[in-house]
This record gives C-alpha cells, sequence and structure tokens, in this order.
C-alpha cells in the first residue's frame, strides 16, 4: 500500500519543503531500519544526515533528514528491495531467534524504547509504523488530490 500511495504522488509535490516527502522518507528508512537484524548490520539504501534538534526545519518528520531530493523511482526501488528484505528475514525466522532481542545497545537511530524489543516484537512494531503512516499518507493524498490508493489485501508479486 505505501508503495502504491509514493506512486500516485503528483511530482509538484515531491520536493524537499513538502512533508509528505519526509513521511515518505522516514517510514522506508524505519521499514529497512527495523527489518536490519541485528541493527549494527544496517547500511542505508537512501543516505540521510542526522539535525541536532534546534535545528530541524519544520516539514520535517524527525532528525534523520535525507541527503537530497531521493526520486520517486528511487525510493520505490529502495522499498522493492525491503519488501525482498522482509520476506528473506520471515523465512529465515525460528522459534529462538524471534525471542532473541533486537538490539543490545543504542545507537544513532534506535530510541530507547526499541531496546527493549524482541525479534518478533520489532518486525510487529514495524508493521505497525508502517501502517500508521501509510494511512497518514493516503489520507494527505486523498486531501491534496482527491484520490487515495486502495487497500492491499493481498499483495502479489511481480
Amino acid at each position: 500500500m505505501l508503495r502504491n500511495i509514493i506512486a500516485m504522488w503528483p511530482d509538484q509535490y515531491w520536493n524537499l519543503t513538502n512533508k509528505v516527502y519526509y513521511l515518505s522518507y522516514h517510514t522506508f528508512l524505519f521499514l529497512d531500519y527495523y527489518l536490519t537484524i541485528p541493527p549494527t548490520n544496517f547500511t542505508v539504501q537512501l543516505p540521510f544526515t542526522m539535525i541536532p534538534p534546534g535545528k530541524i526545519p519544520g516539514y520535517a518528520i524527525d532528525d534523520l533528514l535525507p541527503g537530497r531530493l531521493y526520486t520517486k523511482n528511487e525510493m520505490l526501488d529502495c522499498l522493492e528491495s525491503c519488501r525482498q528484505k522482509c520476506k528473506s528475514v520471515i523465512f529465515s525466522l525460528t522459534e529462538e531467534s524471534l525471542e532473541k532481542r533486537w538490539i543490545d545497545q543504542p545507537d544513532d537511530i534506535a530510541g530507547g524504547v526499541t531496546l527493549k524489543y524482541s525479534v518478533l516484537e520489532i518486525l510487529l512494531y514495524n508493521l505497525k509504523h508502517v501502517q500508521h503512516h501509510a494511512g497518514q499518507l493516503n489520507l494527505l493524498l486523498r486531501q491534496e488530490t482527491g484520490e487515495a490508493a486502495n487497500w492491499v489485501a493481498d499483495a502479489q508479486d511481480k
């Protein structure tokens, strides 16, 4: 669904001063990050810059700002990469791996609350996080264009 919403966004709204762009980037970045087990192995696909709290622009979502304006196609390609990464993670899970801690110590990205999550909990949190922001983006899309992405009940492989 996130993929469909991003694909539907008109190009004139895809820019560095639009909250939609930052919300899309934030959602993608954390989807990828939370799928990295352990997160110390995380390699960012679309680089970011960490901004001090007092310098965060009003249209930004958090302190992790995209390194540049990434095109919708770049973001969609990276979302496809995350889709494959997600499948790989899920198919490799065991009962033992689900119970392990996702992260042992803080890094530059993880917040304190995520330190307590098991692998199962971070995967469920990731699902909730993506769906939360997909809902926000779909609402913004409807408000700006009068159209919204349809619910995706069964994701199809390409």
